[in-house]
């Protein structure tokens, strides 16, 4: 472990909030075995805890040759949920009938993930991250929401260092629901 600061823990170059992780865990993931069926689902954490963006992103997409990873994102499912959830099935090589595919869009949809404690970690904002009493871990699911947070100054701002950063990056990003 690199740093001893009372909220954050940085092993091994990532941040983690300290009173949410094991430390036993981490130092002993190098010796994890993961079988041939093993799935993982990975996502940047809520910022405040994880490590910068572009590098998460950066190093998943190096190491995709070394694991069988497919890329999915918020906007490409909420454009269209059904080809989201089928591309998902057949990246697992999991056949599913119609019925099952129905009844998985219909809890998938944000308004249900909202209302789901398994998929909704209120209770965590409440509990453990900042103990506070007002917002929501899962706000709007709005894609393009930024818009109405971020000023025109952030938003150039934000440009600039995404331009600088992922310009030779090859996956293509959806910042409007709007965008093919």
């Amino acid at each position: 472990m690199e740093n001893e600061d009372t909220t954050i823990l940085n092993f091994k170059g990532y941040n983690f909030q300290r009173d949410l992780v094991d430390t036993d865990l981490l130092e002993n993931l190098e010796n994890f075995e993961v079988r041939d069926d093993d799935v993982f689902v990975i996502t940047y954490p809520k910022s405040v805890v994880g490590s910068v963006w572009f590098d998460h992103i950066r190093g998943w997409y190096e190491h995709r040759h070394d694991f069988n990873i497919l890329f999915m994102m918020y906007e490409e499912m909420n454009k269209d949920l059904r080809s989201s959830v089928l591309k998902i099935c057949k990246f697992l090589e999991k056949d599913l009938s119609e019925e099952d595919v129905d009844a998985i869009v219909r809890q998938a949809t944000f308004p249900n993930m909202k209302l789901d404690s398994k998929a909704n970690y209120d209770k965590i904002l409440q509990n453990e991250i900042g103990k506070r009493s007002e917002g929501y871990f899962l706000r709007k699911g709005i894609v393009g929401d930024w818009k109405n947070h971020l000023t025109v100054e952030q938003n150039e701002r934000f440009d600039r260092i995404f331009q600088k950063k992922m310009k030779d990056f090859p996956l293509k990003f959806i910042w409007d629901i709007n965008e093919d």
